[in-house]
């Protein structure tokens, strides 16, 4: 029987945020902004922002996969950083 890395446990059952399945898995990096904007907004468990809610997540699950992440995955990813600000209104990162 195969172990489930904690980190697994955290993006699939996060005390934060409901996330939707298979939401890194997407590749359209607006679609993963906008769904983890909606999980973030929606959520009552939070600490913090939903802006950093969500890209905490994002993040997080980005360090998480490490040298594992498909490198066109890991693309899509990153520039869903940069939908989620946008979805946010925040200033883009030079």
């Amino acid at each position: 029987m195969a172990t489930q890395k904690w980190s697994q446990d955290v993006t699939r059952h996060s005390n934060a945020l409901d996330l939707d399945r298979e939401v890194f898995t997407r590749r359209d990096p607006k679609a993963i902004a906008a769904s983890l904007k909606q999980s973030a907004e929606a959520s009552h468990r939070r600490r913090a922002s939903p802006f950093r809610s969500a890209m905490s997540m994002l993040t997080f699950y980005i360090n998480r996969a490490g040298k594992d992440l498909d490198p066109r995955q890991k693309r899509v990813l990153e520039k869903a950083k940069d939908e989620l600000r946008l979805a946010f209104g925040k200033e883009r990162r030079t």
